[in-house]
């Protein structure tokens, strides 16, 4: 079964910005935070505090994953170079976002940088109140000024408008907000991350909050899906339940496999959050083969 893990991180080095303060490396994999929060964030028995290309490849050979897309985050910090660098270098295997903070002083300089004259065909806009932009700045509208420049932008360079809005219910969860963004754009395709990251209770409020955007221009990826839903364990029946919902309202093929690589390696085997959707009886074959590659190969490459 063909494989695209549309949800993973290269680590050059920690270098994260939450609302913990900053966080960077202290050992073994973990990041610790300004006030003194410790994250597990590398594996501990990969005895590193990176994630080079070659060993995101690792993973992925060993599971038959064909093609990954490089995203970008607060809470590891941004990567955007290395990334690009890894594409640049295994151009078959890696697609990489690239992502800014829209408060940046120089912000026309960095956007010209990445999508003009690196030419990168993805941007990413974590927007949390936990490791994103409202982790570090006012919360802000998801339909107003400040936001539309950067669809604008967006929509101007054919970009792939990937965004997390943060944990299902919190301030920065602005599903109304951002169905209207999304309407004054439609010609983006645009991926919600992490299935609106719902807890085990939320399964409700997921299905109502994926029924405000179901649009033709939108779709979701699963990472973390296992851990938001926390307590589940494999095959994972709670976040089978919950994408079996997602499915019974956007459909299967607006879902996209996603891992959240390299965090959620340190508590889940890649195999098994694979198996949550390629093992479950409940799905067609046709509708496991979408989530796990075609829909991502659609969106991303264009069906290429």
């Amino acid at each position: 079964m063909k494989i695209i893990d549309a949800h993973i991180h290269l680590v050059q080095c920690i270098a994260g910005t939450e609302s913990n303060g900053e966080m960077r490396a202290c050992g073994g994999g973990r990041g610790i935070c300004a006030d003194g929060t410790v994250y597990e964030l590398i594996p501990a028995d990969w005895h590193t505090d990176t994630v080079t290309p070659e060993r995101a490849l690792q993973v992925m050979d060993a599971h038959e994953v064909e093609r990954a897309v490089l995203l970008q985050g607060g809470f590891l910090g941004f990567q955007n170079l290395y990334s690009y660098e890894a594409q640049q270098k295994y151009p078959a295997r890696f697609l990489a976002a690239g992502a800014y903070d829209p408060y940046s002083g120089k912000r026309d300089a960095i956007v010209r940088h990445l999508f003009e004259e690196l030419q990168l065909r993805v941007v990413k806009f974590e927007v949390s109140t936990g490791s994103g932009l409202m982790a570090n700045h006012p919360v802000f509208a998801l339909d107003g000024d400040m936001l539309e420049r950067e669809l604008a932008f967006a929509d101007e360079h054919g970009l792939v408008f990937v965004i997390d809005i943060g944990k299902l219910g919190s301030p920065s969860s602005q599903i109304e907000a951002l169905r209207r963004a999304i309407l004054r754009h439609p010609s983006m395709k645009f991926v919600v991350c992490h299935l609106l990251a719902p807890k085990q209770s939320e399964l409700t409020a997921m299905v109502q909050g994926l029924e405000r955007l179901r649009l033709p221009n939108v779709w979701f990826d699963l990472a973390s899906l296992q851990h938001n839903v926390r307590p589940d364990a494999p095959p994972y029946p709670v976040t089978r339940q919950f994408i079996r919902a997602a499915i019974g309202v956007v459909g299967a093929e607006r879902l996209l496999f996603g891992t959240d690589l390299p965090s959620n390696l340190c508590h889940h085997r890649y195999a098994d959050m694979v198996n949550t959707v390629a093992a479950d009886e409940a799905l067609s074959a046709e509708q496991r083969q979408c989530i796990l590659y075609e829909n991502a190969r659609q969106v991303f490459w264009d069906g290429k």
